[in-house]
């Protein structure tokens, strides 16, 4: 899909039928407002301290406005198919957002921004309930985790404000543990 400029040149937009893959670079961006590669490998490393090698080998599509998915592989763009790896972050909005899955596949490598809850406060994340606090970290989206057998184990986004977590985790994965 595309439109024109002022100037008559034809503009690339986002179409949400498709997959297009992540510009390696700003200065490689055909599509006002689409984050690149690098953007949302350093976004990872400065929120999370998640060493930006985790990401080798993996392509970032977007498909609609601000989806952003991660790949193992890669494949030529772009890409008329429902679904594609797995959904992994949020980025046209003010603060960008990871997504549930991305926190639970990658949060163990994270060495910032995760909040370690014990066994109940845990158990209120999980079921979606909101929780007064103490967190002496950065505000905003954080990787909640709890241990599990001796290892520290990402369960989800939460969103700290206010001396608040705020549970992410989406209704219908949500449980009573």
């Amino acid at each position: 899909m595309s439109e024109n400029g002022d100037d008559g040149t034809e503009l690339a937009t986002n179409d949400g039928q498709r997959f297009d893959r992540l510009p390696a670079t700003e200065d490689d961006r055909e599509v006002s407002g689409r984050a690149s590669r690098g953007e949302v490998i350093d976004w990872w490393e400065d929120r999370f301290g998640i060493s930006p090698e985790t990401f080798e080998g993996a392509t970032f599509w977007e498909k609609g406005k601000g989806k952003i998915w991660i790949l193992d592989g890669d494949l030529e763009s772009p890409v008329h198919i429902e679904a594609l790896g797995m959904t992994f972050l949020r980025t046209r909005q003010r603060h960008w957002k990871p997504t549930t899955n991305a926190a639970q596949r990658f949060g163990r490598r994270a060495t910032k921004n995760v909040i370690e809850l014990d066994g109940e406060q845990a158990r209120r994340f999980a079921r979606g309930e909101d929780q007064e606090i103490e967190w002496e970290g950065d505000w905003g989206y954080l990787i909640a985790a709890h241990e599990i057998a001796g290892e520290i184990e990402p369960l989800g986004v939460g969103l700290f404000l206010h001396g608040e977590l705020q549970s992410l985790v989406p209704g219908g994965r949500q449980r009573d543990l």
